[in-house]
């Protein structure tokens, strides 16, 4: 059997740029990407906490050290610059790769850089990474 499992997330980062005439997808800082183990196209859910709307889109690389958080496309409707949003990555894992995933969580600041990082490490704990 298969499951649902969160791999990455990035908590409570902020919305820098809503782009309504644009294909569509979420544009995220590399750093953040890297960080959370989430890739380019790669599907995801953003919940924004300030409204509390959910949606599902996939992810555009945006520059590196930018802080960008940017909702495209017809997402752009569902936030507004300032939202505080969480962005969580799924993927689908077999029994066996469960008892080896090590989900990822990003905290960041205000300004949407870095401030920690942590891993699980244990089916009850996580453990910093940075």
């Amino acid at each position: 059997m298969f499951r649902t499992m969160m791999h990455g997330k990035i908590h409570n980062c902020f919305i820098t740029e809503a782009c309504l005439h644009y294909i569509g997808s979420i544009t995220i800082d590399e750093d953040l990407l890297e960080a959370s183990g989430i890739i380019e196209n790669q599907r995801v859910q953003v919940v924004n906490v300030t409204n509390g709307e959910r949606l599902e889109t996939y992810v555009i690389v945006g520059e590196r050290g930018s802080g960008v958080i940017c909702l495209n496309g017809a997402a752009a409707r569902r936030c507004q610059v300032g939202d505080k949003v969480i962005v969580i990555a799924y993927g689908l894992f077999n029994e066996e790769e469960i008892k080896s995933l090590k989900p990822r969580i990003v905290f960041v600041d205000e300004r949407n850089k870095i401030t920690r990082v942590l891993q699980k490490e244990s089916p009850l704990t996580y453990d910093s990474v940075n």
